[in-house]
């Protein structure tokens, strides 16, 4: 029995979807889900290979915000994000779209707050222990690659052309039968090729150990870029705050926030945008200056890649 399978069943009725028949809308070799429309509308589609993979298409949205709690049970995962809008608590992050973002399942709980009406939209692999560890182990046993390391390498990235090719494939893909199983079994060995690949090419270092000095002074350069991010913010600025030269400053605030400080200033001026296109009458002009940009056609650029949507229309969606 698939180790996967108890688990989607209880959690996916734990969040009101209800295990439909074939739709014409996914491949039916699949199992597909619907979302209760008390809560949202939408679809969640699963296709699983006994205890080895499970490939998973999210479609649906919530009527109001929705909090997501919980262990998923242990797996190596990656996936594609078109559009998602909502905070990640372990620790805490933005949730972006337009990313390829990996998952190590039972480490920690998943939790996140996703916002309303705004699609999850993603498609994505995963893959069991009895893969990795059992099948891959006994079929390369002189060739050792820990995938575990491969995966987490990957966290969250825009430049996975590769991957997000592959992931295109698997979402359009309307085969039937035995030639749709060797499909998604060759698109999976293909997804981890890819992953091992990327990680060889990868130059390997040890991570610098942060003094407790210099996580102090980035924990200073965040919380100022907390209540400023809406004002224009300069790297020499920052870097007279934290006491350290630019480059070790760009350096360490990565390491410890998991992404650039200009991803993270546009990730804070995207949360605000997002509250004040939902909350407010404001025009998007408006909206624009308020959180930094003087151009509303560069404003909208950045708003459409990290959520997945215009503001015009999540404002028409959210209010």
């Amino acid at each position: 029995m698939n180790p996967m399978n108890p688990f989607y069943e209880e959690h996916l009725s734990k969040y009101d979807f209800t295990l439909i028949a074939p739709n014409g809308m996914y491949n039916p070799l699949g199992k597909l889900w619907k979302l209760s429309q008390e809560i949202g509308s939408g679809y969640f589609w699963v296709y699983s290979e006994e205890n080895l993979f499970h490939i998973k298409i999210h479609n649906f949205a919530f009527h109001e915000d929705f909090m997501m709690d919980y262990l998923h049970p242990e797996c190596l995962s990656i996936s594609y994000y078109e559009s998602i809008s909502g905070d990640e608590f372990s620790p805490y992050r933005r949730l972006n779209a337009n990313c390829i973002k990996s998952y190590l399942g039972g480490k920690t709980p998943f939790k996140a707050l996703i916002h309303k009406k705004v699609p999850i939209k993603s498609i994505g692999i995963e893959i069991t222990p009895d893969y990795y560890k059992e099948y891959l182990s006994k079929k390369f046993s002189n060739e050792a690659v820990d995938l575990s390391s491969a995966f987490l390498s990957i966290d969250e990235t825009e430049n996975f052309p590769e991957m997000l090719v592959l992931l295109k494939q698997i979402e359009n893909y309307r085969g039937d039968g035995f030639s749709a199983k060797l499909f998604y079994e060759a698109k999976v060995t293909e997804a981890i090729s890819l992953i091992v690949e990327r990680k060889q090419k990868t130059t390997s270092y040890e991570k610098a150990i942060i003094s407790n000095n210099d996580a102090e002074q980035i924990q200073n350069v965040t919380a100022y870029i907390n209540d400023h991010a809406c004002l224009p913010l300069t790297l020499e600025q920052l870097s007279k705050i934290a006491c350290m030269g630019t480059t070790k400053l760009k350096q360490t605030f990565k390491m410890m926030n998991q992404c650039t400080i200009t991803e993270y200033i546009q990730n804070r001026r995207m949360a605000q945008a997002e509250f004040l296109l939902s909350r407010t009458d404001l025009s998007i002009e408006q909206i624009a200056k308020m959180v930094g940009y003087s151009n509303p056609s560069r404003f909208a650029e950045l708003f459409h890649k990290n959520t997945g949507i215009l503001p015009n229309l999540y404002r028409k969606i959210t209010k």
